[in-house]
């Protein structure tokens, strides 16, 4: 799927392939997998620890928001290409 096509109605959550937690020694939330790690972002962080399979894309980006008041156009632009970005690198289903 492409970006344009992310439905706000979606409820995006891990793969079970992933395992998503914080790594204090790498100060990061990461991804594990069978093959290794993925290091991310503290953005990259934020919105995955909301797909938990129960919230919309819009919840999410509504969520972001709330905790993240500063630019909420840009956290809801950055949301919606991220989660693009993670379901075609198949970290999230829907």
């Amino acid at each position: 799927m492409e970006t344009a096509t992310l439905r706000p109605q979606l409820r995006p959550q891990l793969n079970p392939r992933f395992v998503f937690r914080w790594e204090a020694s790498q100060d990061a939330y990461i991804l594990l997998y069978p093959e290794g790690l993925i290091k991310l972002n503290l953005s990259a962080g934020e919105i995955l620890k909301r797909c938990d399979g129960q919230r919309t894309v819009d919840e999410i980006v509504a969520d972001l928001q709330a905790a993240f008041p500063e630019n909420p156009a840009a956290i809801a632009l950055g949301t919606a290409s991220f989660l693009a970005v993670a379901r075609d690198k198949g970290w999230l289903r829907h």
